[in-house]
């Protein structure tokens, strides 16, 4: 690593190699360009991939569309790793071909279950909100 390199840049060049390697994956899956048979039925999104600080390894959030199906298509993306890495490498100018790791986006679930306890008549009743004064 080079003595002028800041953590900012560092952190920088994390964020941009990741949403290289997201728009990569994100393009392969939507032009069916794995040939597996759940991976074709299915929707998947991106929604985020976090480098190692060596950009030697990539955790990559996915979630099919609606939900549907998540463990199969995890199941299916982690059976393919060996292509979707030859061809992260292939089209992302990196020193190193980054080792994928695909993982569940948990995040809209934890959005969608804040949104349910805010929703609550217990909950509601607290919270400030258009009271007739």
């Amino acid at each position: 690593m080079r003595h002028s390199e800041t953590s900012e840049s560092r952190s920088v060049r994390l964020l941009r190699m990741g949403e290289q390697v997201r728009h990569v994956l994100s393009d392969i899956l939507m032009r069916g360009d794995v040939h597996d048979p759940t991976l074709a039925s299915h929707s998947v999104s991106v929604t985020e991939v976090r480098m190692s600080p060596d950009l030697r390894h990539a955790t990559v959030f996915v979630k099919p569309l609606l939900g549907e199906d998540e463990d199969a298509v995890l199941k299916a993306l982690r059976q393919n790793t060996a292509y979707l890495q030859r061809e992260v490498a292939h089209r992302v100018n990196a020193k190193y071909a980054a080792k994928l790791k695909f993982l569940a986006d948990e995040s809209f679930d934890e959005a969608s279950h804040i949104d349910s306890l805010l929703r609550d008549p217990k909950v509601a009743r607290d919270l400030p909100g258009d009271e007739d004064a």
